[in-house]
């Protein structure tokens, strides 16, 4: 005896196209940049050139995933394959902090040992790159704010920053002269990265542990479905994320009336999905038990 509120389909909606005109424009600058980064020796253009390699992976890794959401449901992934965005913004977040701990070792070592660095080309190159990073991080956006796009970015944003640097060390090195404005900028920027691939990992792990979303009031939630005419109670109430842009929920719902169900169930799959934004809800009816309070603890456990 459940209530469902769903059509079982794959989570994600965001398509591959952002992300293969990414692999394209990053794969082919990459290869530019880390050529020009050789010749000026500007750690922050091959750095940066390496970053955009990588980014090529990301960007691949994030279009499968897109596509694996898209998928429907089936016998063995009953819920689709919605997490496979989640999964892929795990891992890039990963491989940035990777990549960020190279880039930081060779800054280190750059500040060490200085080396002479051509200014100009580092200038030009950067500016490009600035360009393309900027025009890539606009066909990102225009997809949903999933994790999968949102590790997207955090890689468009890694070269959108590294792009910026680059800028700033050549206009520092032509004017003054001060070479290790390179290896200074590459460390700042990693620290940046760092802290946003951190944030993400944060995001995609309560996803992947199954906590209840940030934006969502689990206590409120049992409240108002309690607050309903029909119903007596409210508990075994549990909240998860089946993607970064679905959630469920399941609860057992004490009633007055069993025969009244029907109705209550309509009014409680509406309001979870009009208030709450919770498109998938497993409800357990169950008939009212003298002394079960409505203040009872909702997770299913007496409060203290």
């Amino acid at each position: 005896m459940h209530g469902h509120h769903h059509d079982h389909q794959g989570g994600g909606r965001t398509g591959a196209a952002p992300f293969i005109i990414g692999i394209v424009i990053t794969l082919a600058f990459a290869v530019v940049e880390f050529t020009f980064g050789w010749i000026a020796g500007s750690l922050a253009l091959m750095g940066d050139a390496a970053h955009m390699a990588s980014d090529s992976l990301a960007l691949a890794l994030a279009a499968t995933a897109a596509w694996l959401a898209q998928r429907p449901a089936s016998h063995r992934h009953t819920f689709g394959l919605g997490r496979a965005e989640v999964l892929a913004a795990m891992i890039n977040a990963t491989i940035m902090l990777l990549i960020v701990g190279a880039l930081s070792l060779a800054a280190i070592q750059r500040l060490v040992e200085p080396r002479p660095v051509e200014g100009n080309i580092v200038f030009i190159v950067g500016s490009i790159g600035l360009l393309l990073n900027l025009t890539l991080a606009a066909v990102l956006f225009q997809g949903e704010r999933n994790l999968n796009n949102k590790g997207a970015l955090l890689h468009v944003l890694g070269d959108l920053l590294g792009s910026v640097a680059a800028i700033t060390a050549g206009l520092v090195i032509l004017l003054t002269g001060f070479t290790p404005i390179d290896p200074i900028l590459t460390l700042f920027i990693c620290m940046l990265i760092t802290v946003a691939a951190l944030r993400l990992l944060k995001e995609a792990s309560h996803v992947v542990m199954e906590a209840v979303p940030p934006h969502i009031d689990l206590v409120e939630v049992g409240r108002v479905m309690a607050d309903d005419a029909g119903v007596h109670s409210v508990h075994d109430l549990h909240i998860w994320a089946l993607s970064s842009q679905e959630t469920a929920l399941s609860a057992h719902v004490v009633l007055h009336q069993l025969d009244h169900w029907p109705a209550v169930q309509w009014r409680l799959e509406n309001i979870l999905a009009s208030q709450f934004d919770i498109g998938h809800a497993t409800l357990q009816p169950e008939p009212s038990i003298l002394g079960r309070s409505k203040l009872e603890d909702i997770t299913g456990h007496r409060q203290t």
